[in-house]
């Protein structure tokens, strides 16, 4: 390696070094001990680490992880600490992620993602923005019925999203932000939005409304919920794809002889074929499972019995399977990251914030209060892999301080916390199972896509203060 190349990479190596060294050379606050503080600068230096990428993403996990099994800063015992460490790879999201990677490697094997895709581009390829709108609102048709946002985004719209960017000539590796960057962008941010306009459209969601019945004693059903959060939805879905198209604008504008083009292949591909009809066919099977399988089966188990179903009908092969280098590396990755997550709360860490937190506003107005329990529940997100460990470990204390609160407007609030809760997965690559996916397809360089996320994650944060809060506390006068 030369000098000049070299230097790039210690740069990328000594700012998360930099960044835990400073928090360690700070004082051990009161309420955390000494193992959770050293835990948290590890947790920092991984993130931070994730950013600068001085090496491979999974291999940045695997340093936190091992590091942290070592020193015993989780778990009192070696036992105990692999257990920990390795616990990340039986969290059902990890293998749904890795589910929605191999139904993608089906789509385009079989050629069914690129019939999909050309026909989309035929019909409305004509001018990108449309075709952004489009996909969203495929998102947005499939979410009542979904409550995996991975499922849904990452298993049915990411495989044929991802077909549609090599009809332009554009591919992670020649021309990405030619249209590609966009159309992952405004899928990935889509699937946040629609996440938190029903109940049943993400799974924290639904966990999330429980707590707020038994803690703050707001009981919240199915359509209480998406009367509520209609203003906020339907702002940010009509806002999500035009903003990212002034963020991340592709240089592929409009496009009509591609839709010409797009026609001619299709002829040219003939009848769809008995493979393609196989993979379509599983493909619905899966989304019924998704769908209507709750009762029966987890969604992971409908997606691993739809991969075998794939290699014995002849979709793919088992070697298509193992070598299917991109699922196996995000499950290895998210793997790392939910069990690391999840260091935190088995530190304490996250509890001792919250609490800390809600005394710091104590002595403020109860309107001041609640914009400020909103925004730091929000903001807290940067510190999870997980919609659903950040409800489990975090608003509890979060309602139980709102109910606490003299004059608080409970359920405006509460209810406004609930929305939060999908709209928080577009601020990182990891902050809800179908990140990985859209982060990994390469399309969305990885300082872009933090910086599309926390600005995308400001103006959902704006809107849910400066629309959603004021309407809720309307309606419920």
């Amino acid at each position: 390696m030369t000098q000049s190349a070299s230097r790039p990479t210690l740069v990328k190596w000594l700012v998360p070094l930099a960044a835990a060294c400073l928090i360690l050379l700070l004082p051990v606050p009161d309420g955390l001990t000494p193992a959770a503080w050293r835990y948290t600068a590890l947790f920092v230096f991984v993130v931070v680490g994730l950013i600068t990428e001085p090496v491979a993403a999974p291999v940045i996990g695997f340093i936190g992880l091992c590091t942290a099994a070592v020193l015993r800063l989780v778990a009192p015992t070696p036992a105990a600490s692999v257990r920990w460490a390795l616990s990340g790879f039986s969290n059902d999201v990890v293998w749904l992620v890795f589910s929605a990677t191999t139904f993608a490697l089906g789509y385009e094997i079989t050629g069914l993602g690129r019939r999909i895709a050309l026909l989309l581009v035929a019909k409305l390829g004509a001018n990108t923005l449309g075709l952004g709108y489009a996909i969203a609102a495929a998102d947005l048709v499939l979410a009542p019925f979904m409550p995996s946002n991975t499922a849904r985004s990452a298993g049915t719209i990411y495989p044929v999203v991802k077909s549609i960017p090599p009809l332009y000539g554009s591919t992670p590796a020649v021309q990405p932000r030619a249209i590609g960057g966009y159309l992952c962008w405004t899928a990935f941010a889509t699937t946040s939005v629609t996440s938190c306009m029903f109940a049943t459209a993400l799974a924290p969601n639904l966990f999330a409304a429980e707590l707020a019945g038994k803690i703050a004693g707001v009981q919240v059903g199915w359509m209480t919920w998406m009367t509520g959060a209609l203003p906020l939805g339907i702002l940010l879905f009509v806002l999500t794809p035009a903003v990212s198209y002034l963020l991340y604008p592709p240089t592929i504008k409009r496009g009509p002889e591609v839709v010409t083009w797009a026609a001619t292949e299709l002829v040219a591909m003939g009848p769809i074929s008995r493979r393609e009809v196989t993979m379509a066919l599983l493909a619905v099977a899966a989304l019924a499972g998704w769908i209507f399988g709750g009762a029966i089966m987890a969604p992971v188990i409908v997606s691993l019995i739809v991969i075998a179903l794939m290699v014995i009908t002849g979709v793919v092969t088992w070697n298509d399977v193992i070598g299917n280098r991109q699922g196996w590396n995000v499950l290895v990755w998210f793997a790392t990251l939910v069990a690391m997550a999840d260091g935190l709360n088995q530190v304490g860490f996250l509890g001792w914030l919250a609490e800390r937190s809600a005394a710091a506003l104590a002595g403020w107005s109860a309107v001041t209060i609640a914009v400020g329990l909103i925004a730091l529940f929000f903001a807290i997100h940067y510190l999870f892999a997980s919609t659903t460990a950040h409800a489990t470990a975090v608003l509890p204390a979060f309602l139980v301080t709102v109910v606490a609160v003299p004059g608080m407007p409970v359920r405006a609030v509460v209810l406004t916390m609930l929305y939060s809760v999908g709209l928080m997965g577009v601020l990182t690559p990891y902050a809800t199972g179908p990140a990985p996916v859209w982060f990994s397809a390469g399309y969305v360089a990885p300082k872009d896509f933090w910086r599309l996320g926390a600005i995308m994650g400001a103006i959902y944060l704006v809107a849910l203060l400066a629309v959603e809060l004021p309407y809720l506390l309307y309606i419920n006068r």
